[in-house]
């Protein structure tokens, strides 16, 4: 079964004139079932109506007493509400250049002269009214993605934290089993399940930091004192003992100290490191490098053999963009880079990737040493 087209509001058209039989002749010709016809006596008077309403297309009478409809035009030009209504003037006068202009320039998008040619004014008004259509329904399907977008990301937050229950019965279960019996093939089964639940654990994490970013407009960092080189310390002893067969070189200078997340920037170097060391050349070492001779920052860079694909390289701090490398898919979902660029740029700083005809891909971090404290949630 199909859905029900969405009914659309009707279409408000606004119609100046200073005399009733005028607005009558008018409002007769313009109304229909989808268009509902607004009628104002003076300027300020259409002033209030177009400040109320959403209105499609404005006939304004030139000669009004008080304020005439080329000034009425400027003031409807001059508010941000109201600029973008189209206005057509309505005039008894010749085709006098010096009005012309005066109105063009006040705003107008065309003439009508009396007496008014139905036929002409109901072909004019339509093609602001289709316009105007247009326009609410392009609104109304921005307004239902952004609605579905934010539905599905708050519903990956549901999940991805919900799962994080049964993936620690999970691995509790994997400890146990690997406790319990001193069987080879136990031992094995064991290993695999723990190694299993913290890939998807790591996977999870991966999922609610995109969706805090995308939700709260940035993942949350909490800035202390912190020294950057301890931090890349740790990750890199994790880093060895996780890849024993590979060589992680660590090159430091001068101060390395800031106020940033720790544990958030413990992720960028686990991140950082870890992509070097899955996509980069096996047996070349991967080259690490903290620079603290900058009074205002410190530099992060980590790098590799290997290079990116060029037409991949402007991509890959895209969310799920990363897997269009050579990644086995099992490994991630494509979002460790994307969540870098978002934790450094939450800290206030840069990220950037550099891949040259040497074969060589560098990442490079630099972090401001006081990082704002974000206040998203």
């Amino acid at each position: 079964m199909e859905p029900m087209p969405q009914t659309l509001p009707r279409l408000k058209c606004l119609v100046v004139d200073d005399l009733d039989e005028n607005l009558l002749a008018l409002s007769a010709l313009l109304r229909r079932d989808d268009v509902e016809v607004l009628t104002a006596r003076s300027g300020p008077e259409a002033l209030e109506l177009l400040l109320a309403h959403d209105v499609a297309l404005a006939f304004l009478d030139v000669q009004m007493p008080e304020m005439d409809g080329f000034e009425l035009a400027e003031l409807i030009r001059g508010s941000e509400r109201t600029r973008d209504v189209p206005l057509i003037f309505v005039t008894a006068g010749g085709r006098d250049p010096y009005r012309l202009f005066k109105g063009y320039e006040s705003g107008a998008v065309d003439f009508l002269y009396k007496p008014i040619d139905p036929f002409i004014l109901r072909n004019k008004a339509e093609v602001f009214f289709d316009l105007h259509r247009q326009k609410q329904m392009l609104r109304e399907e921005i307004r239902e993605r952004t609605e579905a977008l934010r539905f599905n990301e708050m519903f990956m937050a549901v999940l991805s934290h919900d799962l994080r229950n049964p993936l620690s019965a999970l691995l509790n279960s994997a400890h146990l089993l690997q406790m319990g019996s001193k069987e080879p093939m136990v031992q094995e089964t064991g290993a695999r399940m723990v190694a299993t639940g913290r890939r998807m654990g790591r996977m999870i994490e991966d999922l609610l930091d995109i969706t805090r970013a995308r939700l709260a407009g940035g993942i949350p960092v909490a800035p202390v004192a912190t020294d950057l080189g301890a931090i890349v310390e740790r990750v890199v002893h994790e880093q060895r003992a996780l890849h024993p067969s590979r060589c992680i070189d660590v090159q430091r200078n001068a101060d390395l100290s800031g106020r940033w997340d720790p544990e958030r920037l413990s992720q960028v170097a686990s991140n950082l490191i870890g992509n070097a060391l899955q996509h980069g050349t096996a047996g070349e070492p991967v080259l690490v490098r903290l620079d603290g001779s900058d009074r205002s920052a410190v530099t992060l860079a980590v790098e590799n053999a290997g290079a990116i694909d060029p037409t991949i390289l402007p991509h890959v701090f895209d969310p799920f963009r990363g897997v269009q490398r050579e990644a086995k898919r099992g490994d991630g979902l494509g979002l460790g880079l994307y969540i870098v660029r978002e934790i450094v740029e939450a800290h206030g700083g840069t990220v950037t990737a550099q891949s040259n005809v040497e074969r060589r891909t560098t990442f490079t971090a630099l972090l401001p040493r006081t990082a704002r404290r974000s206040s998203a949630t």
